[in-house]
């Protein structure tokens, strides 16, 4: 197969996990438990399609531009495309559809549910490496943002902002980080820890 590192950049992504389906002699990658992504091997077990979800309209795009482009392999064709393994998809375009195809996944889950599987909270934390976790707060996700530094029997500005727009995290948000941001801090924080705090918030959304 000529895209060699499709394996390693897939497991990468926060939540995958892969499979081999011996039916269809099939790597599955999934996201949730949900496949996003499979290489079909044949009866050598050589790769030869490389199958992945798009938006119809964007598919229909890729499948004019590109002849080892194909609607999905023993797929839904409406949604599913397959890419030739051994094939002329620029690696860079075929890393982008691949991603593409993993957020199209991520986001068929409830918004908690998104949050859930990136083990994140809206603003990007991960509540289980935090030292108030269980003890001073639940996290973030389990008490619906209503985390130990929010305004009594209120959830935290950040998430409340985030369910409003309709976004499981910070990251589906143009102006990240905001003015909210900013104001909403840990007051056991110093100003530094609170700086670095947020830039490490940013690299686990956009990771």
């Amino acid at each position: 197969m000529k895209y060699l590192w499709l394996d390693e950049y897939l497991l990468k992504k926060t939540g995958v996990t892969k499979d081999l389906q011996p039916a269809w002699n099939w790597i599955r990658y999934h996201i949730g438990g949900k496949m996003f992504a499979a290489v079909c091997l044949d009866d050598q077990n050589r790769p030869y399609y490389i199958n992945l979800k798009l938006e119809p309209l964007e598919g229909e795009f890729f499948r004019k531009q590109y002849e080892d482009v194909i609607p999905g392999y023993y797929s839904n064709k409406l949604h599913w495309n397959s890419v030739k393994a051994d094939g002329n998809v620029p690696d860079e375009l075929l890393k982008q559809m691949l991603d593409k195809s993993y957020s199209l996944v991520l986001k068929s889950f409830s918004r908690k549910k998104q949050r859930e599987i990136l083990n994140l909270t809206c603003c990007g934390t991960e509540c289980r490496k935090c030292s108030c976790f269980k003890t001073l707060c639940d996290g973030c996700n389990e008490s619906g943002g209503k985390v130990f530094h929010a305004p009594a029997g209120k959830p935290c500005p950040i998430y409340g902002c985030s369910q409003k727009n309709g976004f499981a995290t910070c990251a589906q948000c143009d102006q990240l980080p905001c003015s909210i941001w900013t104001a909403t801090r840990d007051p056991q924080l110093s100003d530094q820890e609170f700086e670095q705090s947020i830039e490490e918030r940013i690299r686990n959304l956009k990771a």
